[in-house]
């Protein structure tokens, strides 16, 4: 089984109690933590998460800075990553990519937290940052041309940014927005999607579970070699 998740609301959730946006962005990233170990307990396989896009450089410095912090924090969870026994893993913009704008500081983090659980067996937790799907996309296009191979759905999909990242089963997207927003674009092909008006500090196991049952009802048995 795999979910994905656009993690949309941490704004909306501080507003509506009066709070700055970057408290709900850390109460966003607390709720990660309590996502990540209700998939767990469900046998999930693997879960990705839309953390930061490519054109989330826009907002505003302070915001920015927030959230970098807590990436850096959600990169740091080794100790309770393996205690879960979930592997981490990256999917965005290549660092030595022209356009890559994720700071060293992060970039740090995410390679210690890759190669500190790179040997757990349990759950693959991808953190989705500095990514955009039609990027990844015309990336993978530009590599196929550069490797002389013929153009067709195979070729692009071993050029991805993680070609072993498996069709996702059912996509989530909170705070009752219903839009992709360039995310997986290529993986989520005929994946039901799961939309819910709880913004994602919201988010609790009772709606991980419609989630699941819709990926059942929709595939009959979700598989990631469908």
């Amino acid at each position: 089984m795999h979910i994905a998740c656009i993690m949309d609301g941490n704004g909306r959730w501080a507003t509506r109690r009066q709070l700055p946006r970057t408290a709900g962005h850390t109460a966003g990233e607390e709720n990660l933590a309590e996502i990540v170990r209700a998939c767990v307990r469900r046998r999930v396989d693997w879960l990705t998460v839309f953390g930061f896009s490519t054109e989330n450089w826009v907002r505003p410095r302070g915001e920015i800075r927030h959230i970098l912090g807590l990436h850096r924090k959600l990169f740091g969870r080794v100790e309770e990553l393996n205690d879960l026994d979930v592997r981490i893993q990256w999917i965005g913009r290549p660092f030595d990519d022209p356009e890559a704008r994720t700071p060293r500081y992060v970039q740090r983090a995410i390679e210690r937290a890759i190669d500190d659980t790179r040997h757990n067996k349990g759950m693959t937790l991808t953190v989705a940052f500095d990514y955009g799907s039609r990027a990844e996309i015309v990336d993978a296009a530009r590599r196929v041309i550069e490797s002389g191979e013929a153009i067709d759905e195979s070729a692009l999909t071993r050029h991805m940014y993680l070609p072993d990242l498996p069709p996702v089963d059912v996509l989530v997207r909170t705070s009752g927005e219903q839009r992709v927003s360039n995310f997986l674009l290529w993986q989520t092909q005929g994946a039901p999607f799961h939309f819910t008006e709880k913004t994602w500090p919201e988010l609790d196991e009772a709606e991980v579970d419609r989630a699941i049952a819709l990926a059942v009802s929709h595939h009959g048995r979700p598989t990631n070699d469908r």
